[in-house]
């Protein structure tokens, strides 16, 4: 990509720090972000608290949102961040769908490694137990920017704008 993008998709299994880089990328730029987990409904939520996966189902009409606030923001030019897994192909593409200028950024790291950082976290509704079922979900993305997520997240964020 040519133009600088005007918009990142931060994506990654839970626990793997999507938020953190995020919030820590748009202040950095300057600009405007958007946690994917505050757009999900009351049902998700819910569903994920108790143990169970969600299913694609139940998360079109999220990523439907999250495609309307990308589009949105671009056509107001804002520029923005987004944290959101999304962990499958289909779902990144849903994203991105009419939604040019956008940056896919993976946060790659080891399950022993998240597992921990997740173990560690108490104010998260996503379970520690669900982390596999996050990983065998995951379609890498051939497309995207890789950073390691053992670099400090001020390292990380240098990384995404370089």
């Amino acid at each position: 990509m040519d133009m600088k993008p005007r918009f990142y998709i931060i994506m990654g299994v839970s626990g793997c720090g999507k938020s953190k880089v995020g919030k820590a990328l748009a202040q950095r730029l300057g600009w405007d972000f958007y946690d994917a987990d505050d757009f999900h409904p009351v049902s998700n939520i819910e569903k994920m608290a108790n143990g169970i996966p969600l299913t694609d189902e139940d998360r079109l009409p999220w990523l439907n949102a999250l495609n309307a606030l990308i589009a949105k923001s671009l056509q107001e030019k804002h520029q923005g961040v987004l944290a959101c897994s999304a962990l499958k192909e289909v779902y990144r593409q849903q994203l991105l769908s009419g939604n040019a200028d956008v940056q896919v950024v993976y946060l790659k790291g080891s399950y022993d490694l998240i597992l921990s950082r997740m173990n560690n976290r108490t104010d998260h509704y996503m379970q520690p137990a669900m982390l596999r079922s996050q990983f065998d979900a995951l379609e890498e993305p051939t497309y995207a920017l890789e950073v390691d997520i053992t670099m400090p997240i001020d390292e990380i964020v240098s990384a995404i704008i370089a």
